[in-house]
């Protein structure tokens, strides 16, 4: 692709991936109907197409947007969907303190960890789906800078920045009795080491959290 906003979908085939947890050790299988998932993370310019913000600390029209909590990206994939014609995702209460998925909507949501883990690994068993220097901005090459998407190679399945650059949000609640609200955020971003970006690796953080190394992709149910 060209030229890549955040808005080109690929399609993702069903499959079964196995997450796991490295502080209780457990892990759990999950089974994946077919979806849709954005090539790359969605980038500043798409942002203010759909938002008229601009929240990112790093100025650049082909960026990933980052700075940007959970609920924003919530609230941009409502926004993106009624854009497009297509019914949003997310029912949300006034004072946004509650958020419910809808599964039959066919408008854009947030991947589910399960689903970025599989996309991510595109049928590739080990912990990163090439050479990490190849795939991924991360501290030892970002120059601790944010990139644009779509610099590095993409995995066999067509998408970019999986790894590094910029941490994903998740649908997903981290661990309810322990860490109550907090969101999962998967792949690693530019300032991280290696370790942390792998396809296994997870981070949690509060909903409302911004900082400069989190953005977001957006996904669709079906194909």
């Amino acid at each position: 692709m060209d030229v890549l906003t955040g808005h080109e979908m690929v399609d993702i085939p069903p499959g079964r991936v196995t997450l796991s947890d490295r502080r209780t050790q457990r892990s759990w299988p999950v089974e994946l109907q077919p979806y849709r998932l954005a090539a790359c993370p969605v980038t500043q310019t798409l942002y203010a197409r759909v938002t008229g913000r601009r929240p990112s600390t790093s100025v650049g029209s082909r960026l990933p947007v980052e700075s940007v909590s959970w609920w924003d990206a919530v609230r941009f994939c409502n926004a993106l969907s009624l854009r497009d014609g297509l019914t949003p995702a997310y029912r949300l209460t006034d004072d946004t303190e509650d958020v419910e998925w809808d599964r039959s909507a066919d408008g854009y949501r947030l991947p589910s960890e399960a689903e970025w883990e599989h996309a991510c690994r595109a049928g590739t068993p080990g912990p990163r789906y090439g050479d990490l220097e190849e795939i991924a901005w991360y501290r030892g090459n970002s120059g601790e800078r944010v990139h644009q998407v779509g610099e590095k190679r993409p995995n066999a399945w067509g998408l970019y920045d999986m790894l590094g650059n910029v941490w994903d949000w998740c649908w997903d609640v981290y661990d309810a009795e322990v860490y109550g609200g907090y969101r999962v955020l998967r792949g690693g971003g530019w300032f991280d080491e290696h370790w942390s970006c792998r396809a296994s690796a997870r981070r949690r953080s509060h909903p409302t959290f911004q900082v400069d190394d989190v953005g977001f992709r957006v996904a669709r149910s079906g194909t």
